[in-house]
Protein backbone atom coordinates (compact mmCIF):
# COMPACT_ATOMS: atom_id res chain seq x y z
CA UNK A 1 0.00 0.00 0.00
CA UNK A 2 0.78 3.49 0.00
CA UNK A 3 2.36 5.39 2.54
CA UNK A 4 -0.74 7.48 2.36
CA UNK A 5 -2.96 4.52 3.47
CA UNK A 6 -2.00 4.57 7.61
CA UNK A 7 -1.31 0.88 7.47
CA UNK A 8 1.50 0.56 9.45
CA UNK A 9 3.59 -2.06 10.83
CA UNK A 10 3.54 -1.37 14.11
CA UNK A 11 0.05 0.40 14.14
CA UNK A 12 -3.50 0.01 12.78
CA UNK A 13 -4.21 3.91 12.80
CA UNK A 14 -4.63 6.15 9.81
CA UNK A 15 -1.68 8.29 9.62
CA UNK A 16 -1.86 11.73 8.67
CA UNK A 17 -0.58 13.28 5.81
CA UNK A 18 1.25 16.48 6.63
CA UNK A 19 2.76 18.80 3.85
CA UNK A 20 4.11 22.58 4.70
CA UNK A 21 2.20 25.35 3.16
CA UNK A 22 4.20 28.32 1.53
CA UNK A 23 4.73 30.41 -1.01
CA UNK A 24 7.08 32.57 -2.97
CA UNK A 25 7.12 35.41 -1.26
CA UNK A 26 8.26 37.71 1.85
CA UNK A 27 5.08 37.40 3.85
CA UNK A 28 2.79 34.54 3.13
CA UNK A 29 0.03 34.54 5.77
CA UNK A 30 1.85 36.76 8.40
CA UNK A 31 1.86 40.32 7.51
CA UNK A 32 4.86 41.75 8.69
CA UNK A 33 6.95 38.20 10.47
CA UNK A 34 9.51 38.94 7.41
CA UNK A 35 11.72 41.07 9.77
CA UNK A 36 11.59 38.51 12.89
CA UNK A 37 15.06 37.35 13.92
CA UNK A 38 14.95 34.05 12.97
CA UNK A 39 12.79 34.55 9.55
CA UNK A 40 14.55 34.36 6.19
CA UNK A 41 11.49 34.56 4.03
CA UNK A 42 13.12 38.00 2.28
CA UNK A 43 15.85 35.31 0.89
CA UNK A 44 12.40 34.14 -1.21
CA UNK A 45 14.60 35.13 -4.71
CA UNK A 46 17.50 32.79 -3.49
CA UNK A 47 17.26 29.08 -4.43
CA UNK A 48 19.41 28.24 -1.55
CA UNK A 49 16.60 29.45 0.68
CA UNK A 50 14.00 26.86 -0.90
CA UNK A 51 16.47 24.20 -1.34
CA UNK A 52 17.53 24.22 2.41
CA UNK A 53 13.87 24.18 3.35
CA UNK A 54 12.82 21.11 0.84
CA UNK A 55 15.91 18.89 2.03
CA UNK A 56 14.50 20.16 5.71
CA UNK A 57 11.08 18.42 4.59
CA UNK A 58 12.47 15.60 2.80
CA UNK A 59 14.62 14.76 5.53
CA UNK A 60 11.82 14.90 8.17
CA UNK A 61 9.28 12.86 6.44
CA UNK A 62 6.84 15.50 5.39
CA UNK A 63 4.83 14.40 2.30
CA UNK A 64 4.85 17.60 0.17
CA UNK A 65 5.42 21.24 -0.21
CA UNK A 66 2.38 23.17 -1.23
CA UNK A 67 3.22 26.39 -2.48
CA UNK A 68 0.26 29.07 -3.02
CA UNK A 69 0.19 31.62 -5.80
CA UNK A 70 -1.53 33.98 -6.92
CA UNK A 71 -2.11 36.73 -9.82
CA UNK A 72 -2.66 39.79 -8.42
CA UNK A 73 -1.55 42.32 -5.90
CA UNK A 74 -4.05 42.50 -2.31
CA UNK A 75 -5.38 46.17 -3.21
CA UNK A 76 -8.55 46.13 -1.61
CA UNK A 77 -7.98 47.93 1.71
CA UNK A 78 -7.92 51.34 1.73
CA UNK A 79 -8.66 51.15 -2.17
CA UNK A 80 -9.88 50.67 -4.74
CA UNK A 81 -6.98 49.40 -6.42
CA UNK A 82 -4.51 50.58 -3.78
CA UNK A 83 -1.28 48.12 -3.67
CA UNK A 84 0.43 50.55 -1.09
CA UNK A 85 -0.55 48.87 2.41
CA UNK A 86 1.18 45.64 1.16
CA UNK A 87 4.58 46.91 0.37
CA UNK A 88 5.88 47.53 3.81
CA UNK A 89 4.85 44.55 5.36
CA UNK A 90 5.46 41.74 1.45
CA UNK A 91 2.26 40.84 2.25
CA UNK A 92 1.91 38.15 -0.67
CA UNK A 93 3.99 41.00 -2.87
CA UNK A 94 5.97 40.78 -4.64
CA UNK A 95 5.43 37.16 -5.86
CA UNK A 96 7.58 35.23 -7.94
CA UNK A 97 6.22 32.24 -10.09
CA UNK A 98 6.51 29.20 -8.13
CA UNK A 99 6.40 26.40 -10.85
CA UNK A 100 10.27 27.60 -11.87
CA UNK A 101 11.44 26.31 -8.40
CA UNK A 102 10.16 22.55 -8.99
CA UNK A 103 13.39 20.67 -11.09
CA UNK A 104 15.90 21.93 -8.55
CA UNK A 105 14.17 21.53 -5.74
CA UNK A 106 13.19 17.60 -7.02
CA UNK A 107 16.98 17.72 -8.08
CA UNK A 108 18.10 18.50 -4.14
CA UNK A 109 15.28 15.95 -2.48
CA UNK A 110 14.63 12.36 -2.99
CA UNK A 111 10.82 11.59 -1.94
CA UNK A 112 8.89 14.99 -1.14
CA UNK A 113 6.32 16.16 -3.51
CA UNK A 114 5.97 19.37 -4.92
CA UNK A 115 2.43 20.80 -5.35
CA UNK A 116 2.14 23.85 -7.35
CA UNK A 117 -0.62 25.94 -7.83
CA UNK A 118 -1.68 27.36 -11.31
CA UNK A 119 -4.62 29.19 -12.49
CA UNK A 120 -7.20 28.37 -15.50
CA UNK A 121 -8.74 31.32 -16.12
CA UNK A 122 -5.51 33.63 -17.53
CA UNK A 123 -3.36 30.85 -19.77
CA UNK A 124 -4.37 29.18 -22.82
CA UNK A 125 -3.95 25.15 -22.03
CA UNK A 126 -2.26 24.10 -24.37
CA UNK A 127 0.53 26.55 -22.98
CA UNK A 128 0.18 25.55 -19.33
CA UNK A 129 -0.12 21.96 -20.70
CA UNK A 130 3.55 22.10 -22.07
CA UNK A 131 4.88 23.89 -18.90
CA UNK A 132 3.57 21.35 -16.20
CA UNK A 133 4.63 18.10 -18.08
CA UNK A 134 8.42 19.85 -18.50
CA UNK A 135 8.17 20.41 -14.60
CA UNK A 136 6.70 16.83 -14.01
CA UNK A 137 9.53 15.02 -16.38
CA UNK A 138 12.10 17.10 -14.48
CA UNK A 139 11.06 16.21 -11.11
CA UNK A 140 10.37 12.50 -11.95
CA UNK A 141 6.86 12.50 -11.50
CA UNK A 142 6.84 14.54 -7.94
CA UNK A 143 4.78 17.00 -9.37
CA UNK A 144 1.31 18.11 -7.91
CA UNK A 145 -0.95 21.05 -9.54
CA UNK A 146 -3.36 22.77 -7.50
CA UNK A 147 -6.05 23.80 -9.89
CA UNK A 148 -7.30 27.07 -9.15
CA UNK A 149 -9.75 30.12 -11.11
CA UNK A 150 -8.21 33.21 -9.12
CA UNK A 151 -10.60 35.11 -7.61
CA UNK A 152 -8.92 38.88 -7.17
CA UNK A 153 -9.92 42.01 -9.76
CA UNK A 154 -6.29 43.22 -9.93
CA UNK A 155 -5.49 39.84 -11.29
CA UNK A 156 -8.25 40.26 -13.86
CA UNK A 157 -7.23 43.85 -14.78
CA UNK A 158 -3.96 42.81 -15.08
CA UNK A 159 -4.53 40.26 -18.14
CA UNK A 160 -6.56 42.89 -19.94
CA UNK A 161 -10.24 42.01 -18.56
CA UNK A 162 -12.25 45.09 -16.77
CA UNK A 163 -13.46 42.81 -14.15
CA UNK A 164 -13.42 39.31 -12.86
CA UNK A 165 -14.62 36.75 -15.22
CA UNK A 166 -18.23 36.11 -12.73
CA UNK A 167 -17.49 33.05 -10.35
CA UNK A 168 -19.90 30.20 -11.77
CA UNK A 169 -18.35 30.91 -15.49
CA UNK A 170 -14.64 30.80 -14.40
CA UNK A 171 -15.73 27.49 -13.27
CA UNK A 172 -17.70 26.34 -16.66
CA UNK A 173 -13.96 27.69 -18.20
CA UNK A 174 -12.53 25.50 -16.03
CA UNK A 175 -13.88 21.87 -16.86
CA UNK A 176 -13.75 22.78 -20.29
CA UNK A 177 -10.13 23.97 -19.62
CA UNK A 178 -9.46 20.32 -17.94
CA UNK A 179 -10.99 18.49 -20.63
CA UNK A 180 -8.56 19.95 -23.07
CA UNK A 181 -5.20 19.32 -21.24
CA UNK A 182 -7.18 15.17 -20.61
CA UNK A 183 -7.14 14.89 -24.25
CA UNK A 184 -3.48 16.37 -24.40
CA UNK A 185 -1.76 14.55 -21.63
CA UNK A 186 -3.81 11.43 -22.25
CA UNK A 187 -4.72 11.02 -25.91
CA UNK A 188 -2.39 12.74 -27.50
CA UNK A 189 0.50 10.25 -27.45
CA UNK A 190 -0.13 6.17 -27.48
CA UNK A 191 0.97 4.88 -24.27
CA UNK A 192 4.18 2.65 -26.42
CA UNK A 193 4.63 5.87 -28.82
CA UNK A 194 8.27 6.85 -28.16
CA UNK A 195 10.51 3.80 -28.99
CA UNK A 196 14.05 5.38 -29.67
CA UNK A 197 15.14 3.01 -31.55
CA UNK A 198 18.63 3.24 -33.01
CA UNK A 199 18.81 0.61 -35.20
CA UNK A 200 16.01 1.81 -37.53
CA UNK A 201 16.54 5.73 -36.81
CA UNK A 202 12.84 5.89 -35.53
CA UNK A 203 12.00 8.01 -32.41
CA UNK A 204 8.47 7.79 -32.80
CA UNK A 205 5.94 5.58 -34.47
CA UNK A 206 4.19 7.11 -37.37
CA UNK A 207 0.37 6.29 -36.32
CA UNK A 208 1.30 6.68 -32.50
CA UNK A 209 0.60 10.67 -32.02
CA UNK A 210 -2.68 12.02 -32.65
CA UNK A 211 -4.37 15.60 -33.00
CA UNK A 212 -7.25 16.27 -30.36
CA UNK A 213 -9.16 19.10 -32.74
CA UNK A 214 -10.73 20.23 -29.31
CA UNK A 215 -13.88 22.65 -30.14
CA UNK A 216 -15.86 23.86 -27.75
CA UNK A 217 -17.20 26.93 -26.03
CA UNK A 218 -14.24 28.42 -24.68
CA UNK A 219 -11.13 26.87 -26.40
CA UNK A 220 -10.47 25.37 -29.73
CA UNK A 221 -6.95 23.58 -29.87
CA UNK A 222 -6.00 20.98 -32.76
CA UNK A 223 -3.24 19.65 -30.36
CA UNK A 224 -1.32 17.47 -30.68
CA UNK A 225 0.56 17.66 -27.30
CA UNK A 226 3.86 19.14 -27.88
CA UNK A 227 5.38 17.24 -24.43
CA UNK A 228 6.39 13.84 -24.88
CA UNK A 229 3.80 12.04 -21.70
CA UNK A 230 5.37 12.47 -18.56
CA UNK A 231 5.93 9.97 -15.49
CA UNK A 232 1.96 10.61 -14.93
CA UNK A 233 0.82 11.67 -17.53
CA UNK A 234 -1.56 14.36 -15.97
CA UNK A 235 0.35 15.54 -12.62
CA UNK A 236 -1.51 14.79 -9.59
CA UNK A 237 -4.39 16.99 -9.09
CA UNK A 238 -5.02 19.34 -6.29
CA UNK A 239 -8.11 21.25 -5.91
CA UNK A 240 -9.02 24.34 -3.33
CA UNK A 241 -12.59 25.53 -4.34
CA UNK A 242 -15.18 25.92 -1.50
CA UNK A 243 -18.35 27.14 -3.10
CA UNK A 244 -20.92 24.73 -5.17
CA UNK A 245 -19.21 25.69 -8.18
CA UNK A 246 -16.16 24.52 -6.75
CA UNK A 247 -17.00 21.60 -4.79
CA UNK A 248 -18.39 20.34 -8.06
CA UNK A 249 -15.62 21.08 -9.78
CA UNK A 250 -13.11 19.39 -6.93
CA UNK A 251 -15.18 16.32 -6.35
CA UNK A 252 -15.17 15.71 -10.47
CA UNK A 253 -11.50 16.47 -11.27
CA UNK A 254 -9.73 16.82 -8.08
CA UNK A 255 -7.50 14.43 -6.14
CA UNK A 256 -6.85 16.04 -2.89
CA UNK A 257 -9.26 18.72 -1.39
CA UNK A 258 -7.16 21.87 0.28
CA UNK A 259 -10.32 22.75 2.50
CA UNK A 260 -10.55 25.57 5.78
CA UNK A 261 -13.10 25.04 8.53
CA UNK A 262 -13.56 26.81 11.71
CA UNK A 263 -14.37 23.02 14.14
CA UNK A 264 -14.33 19.68 12.83
CA UNK A 265 -17.90 19.67 13.09
CA UNK A 266 -18.05 22.10 9.80
CA UNK A 267 -14.83 20.22 8.60
CA UNK A 268 -16.97 17.37 8.48
CA UNK A 269 -19.94 18.43 6.66
CA UNK A 270 -17.29 19.74 4.24
CA UNK A 271 -15.28 16.61 3.74
CA UNK A 272 -18.32 14.88 3.64
CA UNK A 273 -19.93 16.56 0.66
CA UNK A 274 -16.69 16.59 -1.30
CA UNK A 275 -17.33 12.74 -1.43
CA UNK A 276 -20.72 12.68 -2.28
CA UNK A 277 -19.62 15.07 -5.20
CA UNK A 278 -16.97 12.51 -5.91
CA UNK A 279 -19.37 9.38 -6.36
CA UNK A 280 -21.93 11.40 -8.07
CA UNK A 281 -19.43 11.60 -10.90
CA UNK A 282 -18.97 8.54 -10.36
CA UNK A 283 -15.93 8.11 -8.82
CA UNK A 284 -14.98 6.23 -5.65
CA UNK A 285 -15.40 7.89 -2.44
CA UNK A 286 -12.78 7.05 -0.13
CA UNK A 287 -10.42 7.91 -3.71
CA UNK A 288 -10.04 11.36 -2.77
CA UNK A 289 -7.92 13.11 0.02
CA UNK A 290 -9.18 15.66 2.37
CA UNK A 291 -6.66 18.76 3.48
CA UNK A 292 -7.47 20.90 5.96
CA UNK A 293 -5.22 23.96 6.99
CA UNK A 294 -4.16 24.92 9.97
CA UNK A 295 -1.61 26.84 11.19
CA UNK A 296 0.46 25.86 14.61
CA UNK A 297 3.06 27.63 16.99
CA UNK A 298 4.75 24.25 18.73
CA UNK A 299 7.07 24.77 21.57
CA UNK A 300 8.78 22.33 23.96
CA UNK A 301 5.41 23.07 26.23
CA UNK A 302 2.91 25.09 26.22
CA UNK A 303 4.27 27.84 28.21
CA UNK A 304 7.03 27.95 25.27
CA UNK A 305 4.54 28.09 22.26
CA UNK A 306 2.36 31.17 24.13
CA UNK A 307 5.44 32.90 24.40
CA UNK A 308 6.52 32.52 21.25
CA UNK A 309 2.75 33.37 20.28
CA UNK A 310 2.92 36.91 22.28
CA UNK A 311 6.53 37.33 20.70
CA UNK A 312 4.83 36.96 17.09
CA UNK A 313 2.24 39.40 17.56
CA UNK A 314 5.21 42.00 18.07
CA UNK A 315 6.01 42.06 14.62
CA UNK A 316 2.76 41.94 13.16
CA UNK A 317 2.60 44.79 10.34
CA UNK A 318 -1.34 45.73 10.99
CA UNK A 319 -1.56 47.49 7.44
CA UNK A 320 -0.37 44.63 5.81
CA UNK A 321 -2.46 42.29 8.05
CA UNK A 322 -5.77 44.50 7.19
CA UNK A 323 -4.20 44.17 2.90
CA UNK A 324 -4.58 40.56 3.44
CA UNK A 325 -7.88 40.48 4.80
CA UNK A 326 -9.22 43.43 2.19
CA UNK A 327 -8.09 40.20 -0.59
CA UNK A 328 -9.20 37.70 1.15
CA UNK A 329 -12.91 38.80 1.96
CA UNK A 330 -13.31 41.71 -0.45
CA UNK A 331 -13.83 44.08 2.73
CA UNK A 332 -12.33 47.63 3.22
CA UNK A 333 -11.27 47.80 6.71
CA UNK A 334 -10.32 51.49 6.74
CA UNK A 335 -14.16 52.24 6.22
CA UNK A 336 -14.62 51.09 10.12
CA UNK A 337 -13.86 52.78 12.86
CA UNK A 338 -10.82 51.97 14.66
CA UNK A 339 -12.24 51.06 18.06
CA UNK A 340 -15.58 49.57 16.61
CA UNK A 341 -17.03 46.32 17.86
CA UNK A 342 -17.68 43.88 14.76
CA UNK A 343 -19.56 42.06 16.83
CA UNK A 344 -21.74 44.75 16.27
CA UNK A 345 -22.14 45.43 12.85
CA UNK A 346 -25.19 44.49 10.86
CA UNK A 347 -24.24 45.54 7.87
CA UNK A 348 -21.68 43.13 6.25
CA UNK A 349 -22.70 39.66 6.44
CA UNK A 350 -18.94 38.06 5.41
CA UNK A 351 -17.93 40.09 8.55
CA UNK A 352 -20.97 38.74 10.68
CA UNK A 353 -19.95 35.30 9.75
CA UNK A 354 -16.25 35.25 10.64
CA UNK A 355 -16.63 37.00 14.16
CA UNK A 356 -19.52 34.61 14.82
CA UNK A 357 -17.30 31.63 13.54
CA UNK A 358 -14.05 32.98 15.71
CA UNK A 359 -15.83 33.97 18.71
CA UNK A 360 -17.79 30.19 19.30
CA UNK A 361 -14.32 28.65 18.05
CA UNK A 362 -11.70 30.47 20.19
CA UNK A 363 -10.92 30.21 23.94
CA UNK A 364 -11.95 33.24 25.72
CA UNK A 365 -12.83 35.13 23.17
CA UNK A 366 -16.91 34.93 23.53
CA UNK A 367 -17.62 37.86 25.07
CA UNK A 368 -14.41 39.65 23.44
CA UNK A 369 -14.73 42.80 21.26
CA UNK A 370 -13.35 42.26 17.70
CA UNK A 371 -11.89 45.97 16.81
CA UNK A 372 -9.60 46.31 14.02
CA UNK A 373 -6.13 45.62 16.42
CA UNK A 374 -8.39 41.93 17.30
CA UNK A 375 -8.71 41.13 14.09
CA UNK A 376 -5.01 42.16 13.58
CA UNK A 377 -3.94 40.15 16.05
CA UNK A 378 -5.77 37.03 14.77
CA UNK A 379 -4.46 37.44 11.37
CA UNK A 380 -0.82 37.79 12.57
CA UNK A 381 -0.66 34.11 13.27
CA UNK A 382 -1.94 32.70 10.38
CA UNK A 383 -4.76 34.02 8.24
CA UNK A 384 -8.41 33.38 8.15
CA UNK A 385 -7.92 29.83 9.26
CA UNK A 386 -7.12 27.40 12.59
CA UNK A 387 -4.70 27.84 15.35
CA UNK A 388 -3.46 25.30 17.40
CA UNK A 389 -0.74 26.92 20.43
CA UNK A 390 1.23 24.57 22.67
CA UNK A 391 3.30 21.76 23.55
CA UNK A 392 3.50 18.69 21.74
CA UNK A 393 0.97 16.56 23.60
CA UNK A 394 -1.43 19.98 23.16
CA UNK A 395 -1.01 20.12 19.45
CA UNK A 396 -0.94 16.28 18.47
CA UNK A 397 -4.39 15.97 20.70
CA UNK A 398 -5.88 18.65 18.54
CA UNK A 399 -4.88 17.21 15.60
CA UNK A 400 -5.85 13.89 15.90
CA UNK A 401 -9.61 15.75 16.69
CA UNK A 402 -9.51 17.62 13.69
CA UNK A 403 -8.34 14.74 11.85
CA UNK A 404 -11.25 12.21 13.23
CA UNK A 405 -14.37 14.23 13.59
CA UNK A 406 -13.30 16.12 10.47
CA UNK A 407 -12.97 13.08 8.22
CA UNK A 408 -9.71 14.25 6.63
CA UNK A 409 -6.56 12.81 5.71
CA UNK A 410 -4.26 15.54 6.89
CA UNK A 411 -2.64 18.78 7.14
CA UNK A 412 -1.50 21.40 5.10
CA UNK A 413 0.74 23.57 7.70
CA UNK A 414 1.73 27.13 7.36
CA UNK A 415 4.29 29.13 8.75
CA UNK A 416 4.50 31.99 10.95
CA UNK A 417 8.48 32.08 10.45
CA UNK A 418 10.84 30.36 8.11
CA UNK A 419 12.98 29.18 9.27
CA UNK A 420 11.32 28.52 12.63
CA UNK A 421 8.29 27.34 12.64
CA UNK A 422 8.78 23.59 10.47
CA UNK A 423 11.78 23.21 12.63
CA UNK A 424 9.84 23.44 15.71
CA UNK A 425 7.06 21.40 14.23
CA UNK A 426 9.95 18.72 13.52
CA UNK A 427 11.80 18.87 16.95
CA UNK A 428 8.61 18.84 19.21
CA UNK A 429 5.39 17.56 16.92
CA UNK A 430 6.61 15.07 15.05
CA UNK A 431 8.23 12.56 17.41
CA UNK A 432 5.04 12.72 19.63
CA UNK A 433 2.67 12.08 16.19
CA UNK A 434 4.70 9.39 15.74
CA UNK A 435 5.04 8.23 18.71
CA UNK A 436 0.91 7.61 18.32
CA UNK A 437 1.27 6.16 15.32
CA UNK A 438 -0.03 9.45 14.07
CA UNK A 439 2.73 9.99 11.12
CA UNK A 440 4.91 7.48 9.10
CA UNK A 441 8.74 6.98 10.36
CA UNK A 442 11.57 8.72 7.88
CA UNK A 443 12.16 5.90 4.93
CA UNK A 444 9.15 4.62 4.86
CA UNK A 445 7.77 5.21 1.74
CA UNK A 446 9.51 3.92 -1.54
CA UNK A 447 12.29 6.14 -2.54
CA UNK A 448 11.28 8.39 -5.81
CA UNK A 449 7.71 7.38 -5.61
CA UNK A 450 5.61 9.67 -7.87
CA UNK A 451 2.89 12.12 -5.98
CA UNK A 452 -0.02 9.98 -7.13
CA UNK A 453 2.11 7.11 -5.64
CA UNK A 454 2.74 8.69 -2.16
CA UNK A 455 -0.43 9.99 -1.81
CA UNK A 456 -3.43 7.55 -2.89
CA UNK A 457 -1.06 4.23 -2.50
CA UNK A 458 -1.22 1.15 -4.58
CA UNK A 459 -4.60 -0.55 -4.37
CA UNK A 460 -7.56 -1.59 -5.94
CA UNK A 461 -8.44 1.42 -6.85
CA UNK A 462 -4.88 2.49 -8.97
CA UNK A 463 -4.40 2.16 -13.03
CA UNK A 464 -3.99 -0.83 -14.41
CA UNK A 465 -1.08 0.66 -16.12
CA UNK A 466 0.59 2.06 -12.80
CA UNK A 467 0.12 3.68 -9.70
CA UNK A 468 1.48 6.65 -10.71
CA UNK A 469 -0.89 7.64 -13.82
CA UNK A 470 -4.97 8.57 -13.61
CA UNK A 471 -6.99 6.04 -11.72
CA UNK A 472 -9.80 3.98 -14.18
CA UNK A 473 -12.66 6.41 -12.05
CA UNK A 474 -11.14 9.44 -12.57
CA UNK A 475 -12.75 11.51 -15.65
CA UNK A 476 -9.55 12.00 -17.63
CA UNK A 477 -8.36 8.25 -17.93
CA UNK A 478 -11.25 7.38 -20.57
CA UNK A 479 -8.82 9.11 -23.03
CA UNK A 480 -5.75 7.81 -22.07
CA UNK A 481 -4.39 5.76 -25.70
CA UNK A 482 -3.28 2.14 -24.18
CA UNK A 483 -0.79 0.51 -26.24
CA UNK A 484 -2.20 -2.00 -28.45
CA UNK A 485 -5.46 -0.18 -28.89
CA UNK A 486 -7.11 2.40 -31.41
CA UNK A 487 -6.99 5.64 -30.22
CA UNK A 488 -9.61 7.52 -28.52
CA UNK A 489 -12.27 9.42 -30.12
CA UNK A 490 -12.49 12.85 -29.09
CA UNK A 491 -16.12 14.46 -28.78
CA UNK A 492 -16.46 18.72 -29.10
CA UNK A 493 -16.82 19.91 -25.12
CA UNK A 494 -20.41 20.22 -24.43
CA UNK A 495 -21.67 22.77 -22.28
Amino acid sequence: MGDASGDTATSAKKQMILNAFVMNTPGHQAAGLWNHPSNRTDEYNSLSFWTDLAKLLDDNGFHAMFIADTLGAYDVYRGPANFVPVLASGAQFPVSDPLYLVPALAAATKNLIFGVTASVTYEPPYALARRLSTVDHYANGRLAWNVVTSYLDSAARNHGLDEQIPHDERYARAHEYLEVLYKLWEGSFREDAIVADRKTGRYIDDDAVQAINHEGKYFRVPGPHFVAPSPQRTPFLFQAGTSSAGNDFGGKHGEAIFVGAQTPELLRKTSDNIRAVAQKHGRHPDHIKVIAGVHLIVGADDEDAARKEVEFKTYANTEGALALFGGWTGVDMSTYDDDQDFRLADDNPRIQSLISRWSATIPGTDNKPWTKRAIVEFLTVGGLGVKIVGGPAKVADELERWFEEGGIDGFNLAHVTNPGSFEDIIAYLLPELRRRGRFREVGSGREGATAREVFLGDNEFTSPLSPSRLPPDHPGSKYTWHAGQPPPKFDNFKT
